[in-house]
């Protein structure tokens, strides 16, 4: 570990203890509320489709036989209805691909802005879909809304993560889960036929995201820039001292932020490139813990039982669209109880208790589904097992995996890892919400054995590999990496970071 840095702890390990006495702000908590807006968003058009999925359905029916005089064939409206699902998630994929251009041009701030209108065209087109009469205007939609979840959930973390003090660092970007699992359970709402979710009013539901990307607008442009992107990567001290000031309320910690800083941007390189993110040993190790712990994260069931647990349901009960808001109502709660612990319990502990969680609950639910048929009353402990699923995936995995790469790589190269982020998690939801329903009917209850698999090898590799990153500032982490090319490592805990 090096040792010249400004500040140090007892064990030698870099770490400035000045976010543990950073009061929270009216300008910080404004500005973190109003960026998470946009999680809100997509998780409102994450939830809002499950309830009401055989109505969209005939509408595509309706639409079809408008056209061709005939029914759509059953198996060509499922895959329909699967592109309509995933095609979000590959619109994201794509969107993922201008974060760094946008972080680095823009700020952080506005690029937030600048996508903010993508979500505006998105749900414009989805909800003028019934009008126009035409199923393609809505797939077009979700596409475009697509391209706004890639960029805005890789630009969020980056913009909290800047602002937040060390001390409330993860807490607060678990708040963007907080905002997305909040927008699922009002989706799920809002999508149930006592409420919007019927015939006459789904095309006014889909528009609804708009008032919260609105109110964005009103809100996000008078909150100041990251004053990191300002002084690291416009070199505009005065700027970034000023936007300090704002968010810490105080010039002595603005002073020492400032200092860790100014260390930070001397030992970081001017500028990084794709090609060297992916050739530089200092990136090698954070690149594969972030591809651990997000296709874990996403390819664990989460997302299947999200998209598609009305069906899963529907098989076993009648009020399925009911236990479907369940599901948003547990998914919720834990994401909270994720806020509270990520700075009491570290991103590492929380990481690994939900890895193994998420991998017991799927094989109980594999001999649950095998054998509830044969006996009808498991049928209950089938959505005890679905609750404890969601609730182990937003304990850790589901928040940790979207701001881990804004903690483990230095600034120059932040926004590239959070593009790679948010282009694994997207990528996965693409990929699981595509192959999901066809994967169930070949495989049946045997398909959770699969997602046991992918949470059993990231708890493995995250137990391995991971350091804590709780408490310790961007520089000490990333001096960390900076030695992991030729020696093992070992972090407070005494293990082998890089075995």
């Amino acid at each position: 570990m090096a040792t010249n840095s400004p500040a140090g702890d007892e064990d030698g390990i870099n770490v400035r203890h000045y976010g543990s006495v950073t009061r929270l702000t009216a300008t910080l908590l404004t500005s973190i509320l109003a960026v998470v807006l946009g999680s809100l968003q997509i998780g409102y058009h994450t939830g809002n489709v499950n309830a009401p999925a055989k109505i969209i359905e005939e509408f595509f029916n309706h639409t079809w036989r408008a056209r061709h005089n005939q029914s759509m064939p059953d198996h060509s409206l499922t895959l329909l209805w699967s592109l309509s699902v995933s095609i979000k998630d590959f619109g994201a994929l794509l969107g993922s691909l201008g974060v760094k251009y946008l972080a680095d041009s823009y700020g952080r701030r506005n690029s937030i802005l600048i996508v903010n209108c993508l979500s505006v065209a998105g749900a414009a087109l989805m909800s003028a879909s019934k009008a126009c009469r035409s199923f393609e205007v809505l797939i077009l939609g979700r596409l475009v809304f697509g391209l706004f979840c890639g960029l805005v959930m890789s630009l969020n973390p980056l913009y909290i993560q800047e602002v937040s003090p060390t001390n409330l660092r993860g807490a607060f970007a678990t708040l963007n889960q907080v905002s997305f699992a909040s927008g699922i359970l009002v989706g799920m709402v809002a999508g149930l036929e006592t409420a919007l979710g019927t015939e006459h009013h789904w095309a006014m539901m889909l528009s609804l995201s708009v008032v919260p990307a609105l109110l964005q607008y009103m809100v996000l442009p008078f909150c100041p820039e990251s004053p990191r992107y300002l002084l690291i990567n416009r070199g505009e001290e005065s700027r970034a001292e000023a936007a300090l000031l704002r968010l810490r309320g105080s010039s002595e910690k603005v002073f020492s932020e400032l200092e860790e800083m100014k260390y930070e941007a001397a030992h970081t390189q001017t500028g990084v490139t794709v090609r060297e993110f992916f050739k530089k040993g200092r990136y090698k190790q954070p690149i594969i813990l972030v591809l651990i712990i997000n296709l874990g994260s996403q390819l664990s069931g989460f997302n299947a039982i999200i998209n598609y647990s009305t069906r899963v349901f529907q098989a076993k009960f009648d009020q399925a669209k009911y236990l479907t808001l369940g599901v948003g109502a547990v998914n919720l709660t834990f994401t909270l109880v994720a806020f509270f612990l990520m700075e009491r319990a570290g991103r590492r502990r929380l990481l690994l208790t939900g890895f193994i969680s998420i991998a017991v609950c799927n094989l109980l639910m594999t001999i649950v589904d095998s054998v509830v048929h044969l006996v009808p009353e498991l049928g209950s402990l089938q959505v005890l097992l679905v609750f404890c699923l969601i609730s182990a995936y937003e304990l850790g995995p589901g928040p940790i995996s979207w701001f881990i790469g804004a903690e483990l790589f230095d600034q120059q190269a932040r926004p590239i890892a959070m593009a790679f982020t948010s282009m694994l998690n997207w990528g996965g939801k693409f990929v699981l919400a595509l192959l999901f329903p066809p994967l169930l009917k070949a495989c049946g209850a045997y398909v959770y054995l699969l997602f046991m698999v992918v949470a059993l090898v990231a708890f493995a590799l995250t137990w391995v590999r991971l350091p804590e990153t709780k408490g310790r500032t961007f520089d000490d982490i990333a001096e960390e990496f900076r030695g992991a090319d030729e020696i093992p490592l070992h972090n407070k805990a005494g293990f082998n970071t890089f075995p």
